[in-house]
């Protein structure tokens, strides 16, 4: 792990060199989401790297910000990278925004944030919007933890093997979606568990704002009769009770019994499985005392 600060020891890696990397979340929508230390640090920066220049020049220019833009996107980040590394180390403070919320979240900026700390350069981050808060805030589902998954796969195969890790957690999973295949991702679920409950989340901060909550069957019906349209974020909750006893539980059953096997106690079975998101930690505990119970036996 690396370190932003100096350490006691001196070391040469944990002390920040030269200039400083600032990751700038911006608006998702609605410009007046930006907060007033975003506004400062865009406008002192020297440079912006950004994964849009027209689309990051719209926002510059709403805030009066002339500041010079470099393209960071994911086809040339790691092109870009020496150059970048090279003006931080000789003192540089250079600004990372995205098009839209928190770079190198389903976005790029991620190696040049990772190579910004492999040598030592300072990096800070300026808060703000985020759609994947947002929507899980606008859902309601509980959000004691949840799980993120960026944009689903565009490959059915690989959508599926996704669908079922799912289905073997307890928590709600976050994901982005073009408006274009909403529709048929509804029925893919709706297929599999048609009272599963899901958000869609659209336009958020922006003018036509709507978040609509329903089973996998009934949104997928509705996208039937009147496709939803704008920027998608989906909030999908854990599977219904019935199906996730059907999937779910048996990959827990599963797993209790392969960790049993594997010379573990009871207790360490459950801890692990459910670590391991194969069912939440009560239900971990009653499989093992099952499983270990019908063993002695």
């Amino acid at each position: 792990m690396t370190d932003n600060v100096t350490s006691d020891a001196g070391s040469a890696r944990a002390q920040p060199k030269g200039g400083r990397l600032s990751i700038v979340a911006t608006p998702i929508g609605n410009l007046s989401d930006i907060s007033p230390r975003a506004v400062q640090t865009l406008r002192e920066v020297e440079l912006i790297a950004c994964e849009d220049t027209r689309h990051t020049g719209v926002l510059l220019h709403a805030l009066d910000c002339k500041v010079a833009r470099i393209s960071l996107h994911a086809h040339n980040e790691a092109a870009r990278l020496p150059e970048l590394l090279t003006r931080l180390t000789n003192g540089a403070h250079i600004a990372l925004v995205s098009d839209a919320g928190m770079p190198s979240v389903s976005d790029p900026g991620a190696r040049l944030v990772s190579a910004a700390h492999a040598q030592g350069i300072r990096v800070e981050v300026i808060p703000g919007p985020s759609a994947v808060t947002s929507a899980i805030a606008a859902s309601g589902a509980s959000a004691d933890g949840f799980i993120f998954v960026g944009f689903l796969p565009r490959k059915l195969g690989e959508r599926t093997t996704l669908f079922d890790r799912l289905d073997g957690l307890t928590w709600p999973a976050v994901a982005f979606e073009s408006p274009k295949r909403v529709a048929a991702i509804l029925n893919e679920i709706a297929t599999r568990d048609p009272a599963r409950q899901i958000a869609i989340c659209r336009e958020m901060s922006k003018l036509f704002e709507h978040t609509i909550v329903g089973t996998a069957a009934e949104l997928a019906a509705r996208a039937t009769l009147d496709p939803f349209r704008g920027e998608i974020t989906m909030v999908i909750w854990p599977p219904a009770t019935d199906t996730h006893k059907a999937r779910g539980g048996a990959r827990l059953d599963e797993g209790i019994a392969l960790l049993l096997d594997a010379g573990v106690s009871a207790r360490q079975a459950a801890d692990i499985a459910a670590s391991l998101g194969m069912g939440a930690r009560n239900a971990a505990y009653r499989a093992a005392l099952a499983e270990a119970s019908r063993r002695a036996t």
